[in-house]
């Protein structure tokens, strides 16, 4: 064997340490694959006192100057699992336009400014690899990157975050409120002291910007993807979309579309949607994560796994690390960022979508009509409507689901149903999606 390929690893908590662990466990059969053993030459972290367990690894590896790390010559590639804007951004622009590949865990940045890692990169002619980014241990990016890449991806649906995906299933399961599922996934460990990247779409966002670049081969960001999250969807949503036989997912959707000037378009979107119980998403449970990829020639692909979790996310950090050391010792990189598309991004309300819409009104004659009149004026099509009482009062309770539209169109008519005085309340307005 040659020469060791040396590693800077940025972070030791929950993955960094079981990226020590494999690294230890596999030795000998990573260096088998790639040629050469793996070595850590050292380990950046916020505090050297801190009680690590018992990490298979040297105490004088630990360092608190990630920057020297980086810069050291006997530093061949920098794995980062940090996460955060900055000083993670300074950091790997730093390794890569040295020539030192990176393998990186963090979504965030990755779908702020992946831009300026790309060019850094191209520029220092390095690896960047990102596979454990998106969907922890589930090999998602690399085929969207490499074996799809004759193809042309129409469309990717997916669920990306396993803490909302925990609390929508237990809210199904049980017919627990928000509140009461939250707090189940806090103590099982789902979810964090503070869940509002997860539970208001912002992890999910982030994920969806990234897969959409990589499918549309076009920079996204995660200021490009219209979010929403968990927090308002109901024990009630959750019963009326069973009575539908549908189920409620938080989706990333990404969808390539035209505009009215007959340019080729990229939507994305993140936020809970209604979709069937035969749809291949809707029996993804627990805290799974799932991606359903449609594309012209492959047809429909799904990816499923754990996403999540520090062994999981190792895995995928390592199999990285596997192919740019690899490459390393072929001396050859990764082809670079795929940006060529260079599709306009469209808003969110000219995405084509549907709505489930749920109203307590005055229980009177013309209610239906005025209702009606509504949806004409924005040129919204009714699909179905069901009318029952409303929580056994006086009132009645409408509920609405429409054909495709402008997601414009179906706000506005929302907008002006909340301002008729037959209409008590908008109790519930979620999206539809996946032919239900």
């Amino acid at each position: 064997m040659t020469s060791p390929v040396r590693l800077a690893l940025l972070g030791c908590g929950t993955v960094g340490s079981d990226v020590v662990r494999l690294l230890h466990e596999q030795s000998a059969d990573l260096a088998a694959r790639i040629g050469a053993p793996l070595e850590i030459a050292g380990i950046a972290v916020r505090r050297l006192g801190r009680d690590r367990g018992n990490l298979p690894v040297d105490p004088a590896l630990f360092t608190t100057d990630p920057l020297g790390l980086i810069k050291r010559d006997d530093v061949d590639v920098v794995v980062e699992v940090v996460g955060g804007i900055e000083p993670a951004r300074t950091w790997l622009v730093e390794a890569l336009r040295a020539g030192k590949s990176v393998v990186t865990a963090n979504k965030a940045l990755l779908a702020e400014d992946g831009a300026t890692l790309h060019d850094a990169a191209a520029e220092g002619g390095a690896d960047l690899y990102y596979e454990a980014s998106v969907a922890g241990a589930i090999p998602l990016l690399r085929p969207l990157r490499e074996s799809l890449h004759g193809d042309r991806i129409n469309r990717v649906t997916g669920i990306v975050n396993g803490t909302t995906n925990f609390i929508l299933s237990a809210m199904d399961a049980t017919g627990a409120g928000f509140a009461e599922a939250l707090e189940e996934a806090t103590e099982l460990g789902y979810a964090e002291a503070d869940p509002t990247a997860d539970v208001e779409g912002f992890d999910a966002a982030a994920k969806a910007a990234i897969l959409a670049s990589l499918a549309f081969h076009t920079r996204v960001t995660a200021a490009d993807v219209h979010r929403e999250g968990i927090t308002e969807v109901t024990a009630a949503d959750v019963a009326s979309a069973r009575a539908m036989g549908c189920t409620i997912k938080l989706l990333c959707i990404a969808a390539r579309g035209v505009d009215a000037a007959g340019r080729e378009t990229v939507s994305v979107r993140v936020h809970p949607a209604m979709i069937p119980l035969t749809h291949p998403l809707a029996g993804v449970g627990d805290a799974f994560n799932a991606v359903f990829v449609e594309a012209e020639a492959a047809g429909q692909l799904m990816f499923y796994g754990r996403g999540a979790g520090g062994a999981p996310t190792a895995s995928a950090v390592l199999g990285d690390v596997v192919a740019v050391a690899r490459n390393r010792l072929a001396g050859v990189h990764a082809a670079s960022e795929s940006a060529y598309a260079d599709l306009l991004v469209r808003p969110m309300g000219e995405a084509l979508t549907r709505y489930h819409i749920s109203l307590d009104v005055a229980d009177r004659p013309g209610v239906l009509e005025a209702v009606a009149g509504v949806f004409a004026r924005h040129e919204v099509s009714i699909a179905t409507v069901r009318q029952g009482p409303a929580g056994g009062g006086p009132d009645a309770e409408l509920v609405i689901v429409t054909h495709v539209a402008p997601d414009a169109a179906l706000a506005a008519t929302v907008g002006e149903l909340r301002g008729l005085d037959i209409v008590r309340s908008v109790t519930s307005v979620l999206r539809v999606e996946g032919g239900a």
